[in-house]
C-alpha cells in the first residue's frame, strides 16, 4: 500500500471515529487485566472503538495509549486529548457490530 493510500485510509478512520462515543473509560483502577479484556472484546466486535483514559502529561496519556494498543495487539489509529482510536481488523467481523462494516469502510 502506497503512503498516499494509507494515509487516506487513516484519514477516513479518523473521521469514522469523530461520530463514534467513547466505549470504554479507564478509571482511577488504570490498565487492570478486566479492562484490558473489555477493550480486547470491544476491539472484536466493533473493529474501530474510542476509548477516554485518564487525565495527566501528554507523554502519560500517549504511553497510555500504546500500552492499551500493546496489550490488545491493536493500532493506535488517533489520539487527541484524552481520546483514543484503536483499530483491530477482525477477519471475520459481524456486519451488525463492525464500525468498518457499519460506516462503509
Amino acid at each position: 500500500m502506497s503512503k498516499k493510500a494509507k494515509l487516506q485510509d487513516i484519514k477516513a478512520l479518523r473521521g469514522i471515529g469523530h461520530q463514534l462515543s467513547p466505549i470504554v473509560i479507564v478509571g482511577a483502577n488504570g490498565l487492570t487485566p478486566t479492562l484490558i479484556e473489555e477493550v480486547a472484546r470491544a476491539l472484536h466486535d466493533h473493529e474501530l472503538i474510542k476509548i477516554k483514559i485518564p487525565a495527566g502529561s501528554a507523554d502519560e496519556r500517549k504511553e497510555c495509549a500504546n500500552a492499551i494498543a500493546a496489550a490488545t495487539e491493536s493500532e493506535v489509529i488517533h489520539h487527541i486529548g484524552r481520546m483514543v482510536l484503536l483499530l483491530r481488523a477482525n477477519p471475520e467481523p459481524n456486519p451488525k457490530l463492525s464500525n468498518l462494516s457499519r460506516f462503509g469502510f
